[in-house]
């Protein structure tokens, strides 16, 4: 089993953009990354993500934008997704033992945008680039 206890060592096993999980692991420290997670299970306490793609996945608490899996999603609390998924034919619908399962909106995207913003009470004009 591979244990990260920070968030850098978590970074450096980040190639092309992915973290390729092979076999166990456990996460002992919080991580905030920007890449696709690889994984065959998922079993976590907490799990806020943009999007999450696993075999099948166990968790306490489900925050993401887009979710896929293989053929089995069980929440303690709740999920709060855009969309959710499996992707075969024989798979369990989602379960929230204590909580719902949730379709948020999509924010609209403020990139390209100008926008007005007060620094020490003066106003500047500022474009969104990411």
């Amino acid at each position: 089993m591979k244990i990260y206890t920070t968030q850098q060592e978590v970074e450096k096993d980040i190639k092309d953009g992915v973290l390729a999980i092979d076999g166990d692991v456990r996460f002992e420290c919080f991580i905030s990354i920007s890449a696709s997670i690889t994984a065959r299970n998922i079993t976590a306490r907490d799990i806020n993500a943009w999007n999450i793609t696993a075999w099948n996945i166990t968790a306490w608490d489900i925050n993401a934008w887009d979710i896929s899996y293989y053929a089995f999603c069980c929440v303690y609390q709740s999920i709060k997704c855009l969309s959710i998924k499996a992707r075969r034919e024989k798979y369990q619908l989602p379960i929230c033992l204590e909580g719902i399962l949730e379709y948020k909106t999509q924010e609209p995207s403020l990139v390209g945008k100008i926008v007005e913003v007060k620094i020490d009470d003066k106003s500047y004009r500022a474009k969104i680039i990411d």
